[in-house]
C-alpha cells in the first residue's frame, strides 16, 4: 500500500469539473499516474466531501458519475475511518491551530501516516505544511 498515492478532495473535485481552475493540472497528473499503473487510495470522509461538493457545484448526474467511477475504478482503494484515527486527527487539529485545517484534512494526514503514505494527489497547501510530498500543482 506505501507506493499508492493519497487522492484528496481538491484533485477529485478538479479532474470532475471541467470548469474548475486546476481542472487540465488534474487530468494530466491523472493520466499520467494512470498510465505509470500508479495505485491511489482515498478514504471515505474524502469521498463524502467531494460527493457533496460535486452535488452542490455541478448537480446529481456528475456526482453521481464520481460516485461510478470510484467504484469501477481498479487502481483506488478506499479506506474507511477508524474511531481511533478520527481522535488522532481531533489531536491535530488543537496542535495545529494556528492552521486552518479542515476535519477531512486533518483525518487525511493520520489516514497517510496509518497506512504509510508520503505523497498526496492534492491542490491543497496544507499537506506540506505537515511534511508530505505534494503531485499536483506543479502539472
Amino acid at each position: 500500500m506505501n507506493r499508492a498515492v493519497f487522492v484528496d478532495t481538491a484533485a477529485w473535485y478538479a479532474f470532475t469539473d471541467v470548469d474548475d481552475a486546476d481542472h487540465r493540472r488534474a487530468d494530466r497528473c491523472f493520466r499520467r499516474l494512470t498510465r505509470q499503473g500508479q495505485p491511489f487510495a482515498t478514504y471515505n470522509h474524502v469521498v463524502s466531501e467531494t460527493y457533496t461538493l460535486c452535488r452542490r457545484r455541478l448537480g446529481a448526474p456528475l456526482a453521481r458519475e464520481f460516485l461510478r467511477r470510484l467504484q469501477i475504478s481498479g487502481a483506488t482503494q478506499r479506506i474507511f475511518v477508524q474511531e481511533a484515527w478520527e481522535r488522532e486527527a481531533e489531536g491535530l487539529l488543537v496542535q495545529y491551530e494556528d492552521q486552518d485545517f479542515s476535519y477531512v484534512d486533518a483525518t487525511s494526514f493520520v489516514v497517510m501516516r496509518r497506512i504509510g503514505l508520503r505523497e498526496a494527489f492534492t491542490f491543497d497547501h496544507h499537506f506540506r505544511v505537515l511534511g508530505f510530498n505534494v503531485i499536483g500543482p506543479d502539472e
